[in-house]
């Protein structure tokens, strides 16, 4: 369909159409929870590692970040030492993710942000942007790394690196995922999941609600994200365009 033509029809004719594609998306949405259920049964890793992290409070470990719950979903942010922001894109994910924290507390799942920059670094630029979702660093110890979301200069010269489970180029020595957490009784924690790529995309509520609109995502196919700024500059951008 041309966005400036759009196919016109009876209502009797767009009901049918409209019926034929419910058909679709009920197909969808039974194959989103078997895919959901065989995720869930995915088998786990104890995470033996032990991680120290600053937080705002302090030293914590990753068993701390669980805050008394079972469960922890951990948003690996773009955010590395010397950057004086974080990734747009990775902003784009964390304005959806802080306003699910009360919600997932609620259903026993604690959520948190963790970068590499240090804690002093990536916090000015978390007041700005005003989230008030936990938010550590991992800058001393290996946890960016071993969870496949940094690269050291030695592998970004070699012109690949281990991401989103294979060998891919990746432009930049910081890569953006999703990882989760589960505690035991006794206190262990095991690795149960994580996503990178465009796995992240089921986090953005914007671009479910972009899916149902005529113009969809209307993104650049070479630079799908170009058009995401931070939330407090999208005034500043359309004042740019509008300006000769």
């Amino acid at each position: 369909m041309n966005q400036n033509h759009p196919t016109l029809v009876s209502p009797e004719t767009w009901l049918a159409a409209r019926r034929e594609l419910l058909h679709e998306e009920k197909e969808l949405t039974a194959r989103r929870e078997r895919l959901a259920a065989r995720r869930r049964a995915l088998p786990w890793v104890k995470v033996t590692q032990p991680y120290t992290f600053d937080s705002p409070h302090g030293p914590v470990s990753l068993s701390d970040l669980f805050e008394g719950r079972s469960q922890l979903v951990v948003y690996h942010f773009m955010f590395g030492p010397g950057w004086g922001e974080g990734c747009k894109s990775c902003s784009f994910v964390a304005d959806h993710l802080a306003a699910t924290v009360v919600h997932l507390q609620a259903r026993d799942v604690t959520f948190t942000a963790v970068s590499r920059a240090p804690l002093s670094e990536f916090t000015p630029f978390k007041q700005r942007l005003g989230w008030s979702f936990n938010w550590v660093s991992s800058h001393g110890n290996s946890f960016n790394f071993d969870y496949h979301v940094s690269f050291t200069e030695e592998e970004m010269s070699r012109g690949s690196v281990d991401y989103n489970y294979g060998r891919v180029a990746f432009p930049v020595e910081e890569a953006p995922g999703l990882s989760v957490f589960a505690k035991d009784a006794q206190g262990d924690v095991y690795h149960t999941y994580s996503t990178y790529s465009r796995g992240l995309e089921a986090l953005i509520g914007t671009y479910t609600v972009l899916d149902l609109v005529p113009k969809g995502r209307n993104e650049d196919p070479e630079a799908p994200m170009s058009w995401v700024r931070y939330h407090d500059r999208y005034d500043q951008a359309a004042h740019a365009v509008a300006t000769p």
